[in-house]
């Protein structure tokens, strides 16, 4: 009988507020994990690893388990870096029970710009080329783009002792999380589509990147994370123009005889794209520019009144705004509707650059 392995790491985090801490990290988590709470307790699930956090005389324990080593850096990266972005400008003391080793971070994957092109006119796609794209099939679809500057050679991010991403400093790295809009694997093509914010006043560097992008500029990928096709015959997806790429992926990769039904807020008409699905899928396009002035909240209703006509076997896909996300989570909520049944993300925040 084979025995399998796993790998096991402990820390102990002593922020201002252990308990608000926990809070922070169940409602963040939900998005990547199942989350199991009781009182100081929560238990987060996923494939690549079981964490166990406790809140104990004003520290927080965390326990990581593990399929792989690289797992285990990639599990104790990811809870160091969301600790410290729980604790804002508060200190926060984090150690381990080994510390980190001094390397390249596990998960990341350099890549070189081959083409980029308008899809709409808000939308554009870059394709880039990986040595590797099998982590990117099959699984989570979010990545952190890290774009160096232009003129320099690259200076990739290594991992801190406390598990954390040590940045460069002067050659500081612009850093933006998309969605792998679509894999070839056949020619080592990844896809990310990057929306052309028309705010003004509004930094909007990742939009930039895109607009400029140029064959044979050098990038990179942190990732594969967090979110996935889901596994269900009937499947409800809604969001705006950051999920777009999220929802086209999902409705292009679900088995045949899949029913999908899309609620997607963009601009106008010319915003528009077309879906491809091997499963049956209804589309409803919401119109922003023609909403009445001061109009909110239009797509978490449409969201609200489609999520009162299925059943609970379906499973319910929400991004879009903050608040948006977590009025469909309460939504689902009250209704019960099964936590392995249901995705709800925020992808920006209002006021927010």
């Amino acid at each position: 009988m084979s025995v399998v392995q796993e790998f096991k790491l402990s820390g102990i985090a002593v922020p201002r507020d252990a308990a608000g801490m926990l809070d922070d990290i169940c409602e963040h988590f939900v998005e990547h994990a199942e989350v199991e709470r009781s009182g100081n307790l929560a238990l987060l699930k996923s494939r690549m690893a079981n964490a166990r956090l406790c809140v104990q005389d004003r520290t927080l324990l965390i326990e990581l388990t593990c399929p792989s080593e690289q797992a285990l850096e990639m599990s104790r990266s990811m809870i160091a870096e969301h600790l410290f972005y729980f604790a804002g400008d508060d200190p926060l003391d984090l150690t381990w029970s080994s510390p980190a080793p001094p390397a390249l971070l596990p998960n990341l994957h350099a890549v070189t710009v081959i083409s980029a092109e308008d899809v709409t006119p808000h939308m554009r796609r870059v394709k880039f080329t990986c040595a590797d794209v099998a982590p990117f099939i099959g699984g989570d679809m979010h990545v952190r783009l890290l774009v160096p500057p232009a003129d320099r050679p690259p200076v990739w991010p290594r991992l801190r002792e406390d598990g954390r991403v040590a940045w460069p400093g002067e050659d500081e790295l612009l850093v933006r999380v998309y969605t792998i809009r679509a894999v070839d694997a056949e020619r080592q093509e990844l896809w990310i589509d990057f929306l052309q914010h028309a705010a003004s006043g509004v930094a909007t560097p990742g939009a930039d990147f895109a607009r400029d992008a140029q064959p044979g500029r050098e990038v990179a990928l942190l990732g594969p994370g967090g979110g996935g096709v889901p596994a269900a015959r009937s499947i409800l997806l809604a969001g705006d123009e950051t999920a777009l790429p999220a929802i086209a992926r999902i409705a292009e990769e679900v088995p045949a005889g899949t029913r999908l039904q899309a609620i997607i807020e963009v601009f106008d008409t010319a915003e528009e794209q077309p879906l491809s699905s091997q499963g049956v899928l209804a589309v409803h396009w919401l119109h922003r520019r023609h909403y009445a002035p001061g109009a909110k909240g239009i797509l978490a209703e449409e969201m609200r009144k489609a999520i009162a006509s299925v059943d609970d076997e379906t499973f319910v896909w929400f991004a879009s705004e903050k608040e948006d996300a977590r009025f469909i989570r309460n939504v689902l909520k009250d209704r019960r509707h099964d936590r392995k049944n249901m995705y709800v993300a925020w992808y920006w925040e209002k006021d927010r650059a």
